[in-house]
């Protein structure tokens, strides 16, 4: 579990293609990774990742057919920036939302516009995906827990702060950039809730 508040800014220090899946090494910049254990997760990108193999500032990761088909990371080549997070630990500060790594899709930066000190952004939602988007509500784009500002059935909107764009690599998009998003996990199980409740039947009497 993870909350959207990225740690730090890493890169792609290796890849290596391997019988249809992937075997990748980051760099993690300033970021240490000497609290992670082989095994641990990582979110890259929004993506959870599990661990490999650890180094203090770097670490090794494969990456499956099934999140090479639902995420961004076919995009990536040797010196692609990504956003990295260590995964929650109890008592930790919760300052985005809960995030689990699980992409649900991929969107594209439609456009953006400065706004004061703030870059406001528009991104796609792909098919499905809408229903479960809110404005004001929490949504996670690359591994950023971000709020929406406005929402509609093929976009929403977010406004990226000076922090933000400094912090991550959001700032650097622009139109057509492809970005994993994840929606708030309350969503999901709202869902769920509700599907369960219309397909048990109604009590019978005994």
């Amino acid at each position: 579990m993870f909350t959207g508040i990225v740690q730090g800014v890493g890169s792609v220090a290796a890849l290596e293609r391997r019988g249809g899946d992937l075997a990748l090494t980051f760099d993690t910049g300033t970021v240490a990774f000497d609290s992670v254990e082989v095994g641990g997760s990582i979110a890259v990108n929004g993506v959870c990742l599990t661990a490999t193999e650890v180094a203090p500032h770097g670490f090794a990761a494969d990456v499956s057919r099934e999140t090479l088909a639902l995420t961004t990371v076919t995009d990536w080549c040797v010196g692609t920036r990504v956003n990295l997070e260590k995964a929650l630990r109890a008592g930790d500060a919760l300052g985005g939302h809960y995030v689990s790594g699980h992409v649900d899709g991929v969107g594209e930066v439609t456009w953006r516009r400065d706004e004061a000190r703030s870059v406001r952004v528009g991104f796609s939602i792909p098919r499905g995906l809408a229903r479960y988007i809110a404005s004001k509500g929490s949504i996670c784009v690359d591994g950023v827990s971000l709020t929406v500002n406005a929402v509609d059935a093929e976009c929403f909107e977010v406004n990226l702060v000076p922090h933000t764009l400094q912090s991550t690599i959001l700032g650097a998009y622009g139109p057509r950039s492809r970005v994993n998003l994840e929606i708030d996990i309350i969503a999901r199980y709202v869902e769920r809730l509700y599907t369960q409740q219309d397909s048990i039947p109604p009590d019978t009497p005994g």
